[in-house]
């Protein structure tokens, strides 16, 4: 089965396109930004981002898209990494 490509767009406006299944960390890079990170196990949450609205943890898990929709990204707040 072919993947599909789909487009990321960033909280710096730029726009990337990917494959699901890719590492968000590397998709994050080709946008020129840098996701936080903390303890890379997805237990502290630093690397947590929204993405059309539901938070996920880039440590964890690639980049999942069943719908083959443009996936928006933004990045959580958290007031104790700041």
């Amino acid at each position: 089965m072919k993947k599909l490509k789909f487009k990321i767009t960033w909280p710096n406006k730029e726009k990337t396109y990917a494959y699901e299944g890719e590492d968000w960390f590397l998709a994050a890079k080709k946008a020129g930004l840098e996701i936080p990170s903390g303890c890379l196990t997805g237990s502290c949450g630093a690397c947590e981002i929204d993405v059309n609205g539901e938070t996920e943890r880039p440590c964890i898990c690639n980049i999942v898209n069943p719908k083959g929709i443009d996936l928006s990204v933004e990045f959580t707040s958290d007031p104790f990494w700041e």
